[in-house]
């Protein structure tokens, strides 16, 4: 249930092009190819954007640019969210995860994409089955606060990756974690969930402790991080539309403050002081 929720959260990504406008108009979905989706959920994708996700020239975020020429694996895709993003862009994608159900899910929702193209593993990356240094492009998104030895599925993930391959790992912010401490459900953090919180620095000594060179780290999601507080404050709330009254009064009061002069900034101190996750851009040499 709880990996689903992020899910939602990854999958508002999933039909952007590569020429998503600076600032969206949340009001409509057809310049994004979103047409008919709630206004909740384009809220949740301007402000993904604003964030730097999906940015020009096929960057799933700003510094991570994915090409024909790529191969990239999304390990712990679940049923696929950003790898959508990633196949538009034609790159080769090897989707990879432990539930071989949602792994379907993903590849059919890649079929009508011109992804060079789709491979699923169904894998628990102990050892990822893939030739040593064969990938372009690792994703590991909101993956690694639920491994056992992050530092031993670190060493598997750069092992398959080719020298001057570039990793995407995102992890819960530690700030937005204490929070759900004391509101979520208990086995929010119990095996297989989150058994694991990542204090600030720690997502990139692990990255360097792994013979990656840090390019870029920074944290995002003040916004994502309320709606889920919030979630739980909704029973019987699905992770679908119709959205509670709460959750969509928070939709409506973060566009009104993005459409004010000062809201930009806003966002990004509120991004800084509790943001959803924390993101590490990294290369291997």
């Amino acid at each position: 249930m709880f990996r689903r929720i992020k899910r939602l959260l990854v999958n508002v990504l999933r039909s952007q092009s590569s020429q998503v406008p600076r600032t969206p108009d949340v009001t409509s979905g057809d310049h994004l190819g979103l047409a008919g989706l709630d206004d909740a959920t384009l809220i949740g994708l301007k402000d993904l954007h604003l964030s730097g996700w999906t940015q020009p020239g096929g960057q799933l975020v700003k510094g991570f640019p994915v090409t024909s020429e790529d191969t990239l694996l999304d390990i712990g895709c679940g049923a696929g969210g950003h790898a959508t993003f990633c196949a538009r862009q034609g790159a080769a994608i090897i989707l990879a995860d432990v539930d071989g159900a949602k792994l379907e899910i993903a590849r059919q929702q890649l079929e009508a994409i011109p992804a060079r193209s789709v491979q699923i593993l169904v894998t628990d990356a102990n050892p990822i089955p893939l030739p040593s240094a064969s990938v372009s492009k690792v994703v590991a998104m909101e993956v690694l606060e639920h491994v056992d030895d992050p530092a031993k599925f670190m060493a598997e993930l750069v092992r398959v990756a080719q020298p001057g391959a570039l990793f995407l790992l995102t992890v819960p912010d530690e700030r937005s974690e204490e929070v759900q401490r004391h509101i979520a459900p208990s086995v929010y953090f119990e095996k297989p969930n989150h058994i694991r919180v990542f204090k600030r620095g720690e997502l990139e000594s692990l990255a360097s402790d792994s013979g990656l060179q840090i390019v870029d780290r920074f944290s995002y999601g003040f916004y994502h991080a309320v709606w889920w507080s919030f979630y739980w404050a909704c029973e019987n709330q699905p992770l679908s539309p119709p959205w509670h009254p709460l959750l969509e009064n928070w939709s409506k009061t973060w566009h009104e403050l993005l459409e004010q002069p000062s809201g930009l900034r806003i966002k990004s101190a509120l991004d800084e002081v509790m943001p959803k996750s924390q993101v590490v851009i990294a290369l291997k040499p």
